[in-house]
């Protein structure tokens, strides 16, 4: 069960990764973003590296958006 949580998670970070990169209108761009974001702190935390995580959730998600 945890072996799919984390295959879904890289694949959900990937797919926002190349939406991401993807579209042309800026706002969509920047929630886009801000979801990559909050997905990579889900994927720092599997890792077991919370302070990364929250240093990600801080920075990619709240000053950047």
């Amino acid at each position: 069960m945890i072996l799919l949580f984390d295959a879904v998670l890289a694949l959900v970070v990937f797919l926002l990764a190349l939406r991401m990169l993807s579209v042309r209108d800026l706002f969509q761009a920047v929630m886009l973003f801000v979801s990559f974001g909050l997905a990579l702190a889900l994927v720092w935390v599997r890792a077991g590296a919370v302070d990364v995580a929250l240093a990600e959730v801080a920075l990619g998600a709240g000053v950047t958006g």
